[in-house]
């Protein structure tokens, strides 16, 4: 017999949907939070029969179980845990833990593609082309690689495991899976993920009007309230507001904060581990303890959130002759514009501030990032043309 314990995410379900296909009514799969590994394992550990091989992937235990699955592997050689976070890369001192982050050719792994290698290397499922499919779409949400390749069906196979139910996605899965040569959506889930699209949209676009800007430490951080679509909405937010270090989306009825990121340099991860939680690079979650709650709720209650840019100006545009404007909460203007090819100035108010950019990019990101400040709609650029134009008459 076989046990699975893993990840309740697409991820960790990945692992248990390949598991079902290998070992079929030969394993138990059981798939927990972040929280609840722990008491699996203990559960496992103190009734199991010692001939239960036991799988763990997608998470790590804590060091009791730690030392409690080694006298287990010690005892029967029946343990083995895949994982790819860099918070549990210490488990690969122990003989039963595998922690790769990125595989020999560079890529980036999940879970998912670690386990499916697994199985295939040690004979208990066959390589077929509908399954390398789905493994390589969960590996590429999950590792964010999604995004840097357009790869919109590992999207929308995300999208779709939030859709129904767990039970509901593994019986889908698992009969595409033997049944059909190549990956893909029914008529039907197309229909629906369409649908669910759109609701996405409708909803990003409300909680863009709704973040907030601080700063904690030494990051430039962006603040919304949101219980749905995390993945989607850090992504839409970083690309926006470029200028900021990370977005944390704070779901209060689970209280718990994700943090999401469009850069490189930043790793979310980091940021999670100081309130006990982990995860990748640029995707990373934690529970809303006391010190989060002080840090990312109570010292930015009062701040009001930041306007968008205009969307639909024809005249003030970044880069124009003319300079571009912007402004802020405080009610501050600022005009950036180029006195050469290598040279862009910040005026505020009127009175140009001290540093000299060397792009427009530069100049911005400092803008938004010291100022807050946000392109204003073209009625008030016009009418500041308009009013230097007269000046320059009269001084005529």
């Amino acid at each position: 017999m076989y046990k699975l314990l893993s990840h309740n995410d697409l991820d960790g379900v990945g692992c248990g949907i390949l598991a079902k296909l290998a070992f079929q009514d030969q394993v138990k799969v059981k798939y927990n939070s972040i929280s609840t590994l722990d008491r699996e394992i203990e559960f496992f550990l103190d009734n199991n029969e010692q001939d239960t091989f036991l799988f763990i992937t997608d998470l790590s235990p804590n060091e009791e179980n730690e030392r409690r699955l080694n006298d287990y592997y010690i005892a029967t050689g029946n343990v083995q845990l895949l994982d790819h976070h860099k918070t549990a890369f210490h488990l690969n001192d122990y003989e039963w833990g595998k922690v790769l982050i990125e595989d020999e050719k560079g890529y980036l792994t999940s879970a998912t593609s670690l386990f499916y290698q697994y199985l295939v290397t040690h004979g208990y499922l066959e390589q077929k082309n509908s399954i390398t499919e789905f493994v390589e779409l969960v590996r590429q949400y999950d590792t964010w690689e999604w995004e840097k390749n357009d790869n919109q069906q590992a999207r929308r196979l995300n999208a779709l495991f939030f859709l129904v139910s767990i039970e509901e996605f593994e019986e889908k899965m698992l009969e595409r899976l033997k049944t059909s040569e190549h990956f893909d959506f029914d008529e039907f889930e197309k229909k629906i993920l369409k649908m669910e699209e759109e609701k996405i949209e409708r909803y990003i676009r409300r909680k863009k009007r709704e973040l907030v800007q601080t700063s904690i430490g030494e990051y430039f951080t962006g603040v919304v309230y949101a219980e749905s679509y995390h993945s989607e909405l850090g992504n839409e937010l970083g690309k926006e507001n470029v200028h900021l270090d990370f977005i944390a989306i704070l779901n209060m009825g689970g209280k718990r904060i994700s943090f999401r990121t469009i850069h490189d340099h930043i790793d979310v991860s980091a940021i999670a581990a100081e309130f006990g939680g982990g995860g990748h690079q640029k995707a990373a979650g934690c529970s809303l303890t006391d010190e989060a709650y002080e840090q990312y709720v109570a010292q930015i209650f009062h701040i009001a959130p930041i306007p968008e840019d205009a969307k639909r100006n024809r005249y003030n545009l970044r880069f124009s002759s003319f300079g571009t404007m912007y402004k802020n909460l405080k009610g501050e203007f600022f005009l950036l514009y180029s006195i050469s090819d290598f040279d862009w100035i910040i005026e505020k108010n009127k009175i140009p501030l001290d540093q000299i950019f060397t792009s427009f990019y530069e100049a911005e990101w400092f803008l938004k990032r010291n100022y807050q400040a946000w392109l204003v709609k073209d009625e008030l650029f016009v009418d500041y043309l308009m009013e230097e134009a007269k000046k320059v008459r009269h001084q005529e």
